[in-house]
């Protein structure tokens, strides 16, 4: 059984259908590429694996679970975590407080209650996680400065604590190389495999082919809503469809 199962999902806004009959299967512990034109349906398939969005048809099987119907934080809540193409931080908040932020993801009784003192247990576990995060993630002296005041490269990497402070099972990232320097997009791809070494499955949208080719186990390509080809890096590299659609034009 796969760890995670896109079965012949469809989606569509009224005329436009933005995905037709996809089909994946991510199996646990794997870092799996989803890569395409513009326009594709990356994002789209993105958003309805972390239940921002619903599919007209089809289904989303997590463990064996079917998790279609379910909203975006019951999908937290078993694991799913996302982070976004653009750095999304609360940026007038430390680095540290935004590792909390993630972290009350999971506590059931919420922020609100963990800032007000009502829930000391809670707030010491958190801040414990959020510590061994911040470390994981080798950002753990930085945590007193604004994530605003960060170079990108750390802000970055402070987005990808936040999900992990959320305690994920698969973790989705959304174009996490863009606007990189090959520097710091080869320490992100450390990080990542850092990650996915820890236990957690990667499911990323990217369009930096270096940095794809030298990180997933496996590629999945769509082209027009639709799955075009899969494979290892090396297939995909000399998969003529491919090159022609996607890697050619690049």
């Amino acid at each position: 059984m796969a760890f995670l199962t896109v079965k012949d999902v469809t989606k569509r806004f009224g005329g436009l259908t933005a995905l037709d009959q996809v089909n994946l299967e991510i199996e646990e512990g794997e870092i799996r590429g989803l890569i395409g034109p513009n326009g594709a349906g990356k994002s789209t398939n993105f958003k309805i694996i972390s239940g921002a969005y619903y599919p007209t048809s089809g289904s989303i099987l997590f463990q064996g679970q079917d998790i279609t119907k379910d909203p975006w934080h019951k999908r937290a809540e078993k694991g799913i975590i996302r982070t976004f193409q653009e750095t999304t931080l609360f940026e007038e908040f430390t680095a540290w407080d935004n590792v909390l932020v993630g972290c009350h993801m999971q506590a059931r009784t919420g922020i609100f209650r963990s800032i007000f003192g009502m829930d000391k247990a809670r707030q010491r576990e958190a801040e414990q996680r959020a510590e061994e995060v911040m470390d994981f993630m080798g950002i753990g002296n930085r945590k007193e400065e604004m994530a605003s005041d960060l170079p990108l490269g750390l802000q970055r990497a402070l987005g990808m604590a936040i999900g992990l402070a959320a305690k994920p099972r698969l973790l989705l990232l959304d174009e996490p190389f863009a606007g990189m320097n090959p520097e710091e997009t080869s320490h992100m791809m450390e990080l990542v495999k850092k990650i996915r070494d820890s236990g957690v499955t990667v499911i990323l949208v990217e369009h930096d082919m270096k940095a794809v080719m030298g990180l997933c186990d496996y590629i999945s390509v769509l082209n027009f809503g639709r799955l075009l080809a899969e494979g290892g890096p090396e297939e995909i590299r000399n998969n003529k469809d491919v090159v022609e659609a996607y890697l050619g034009a690049a």
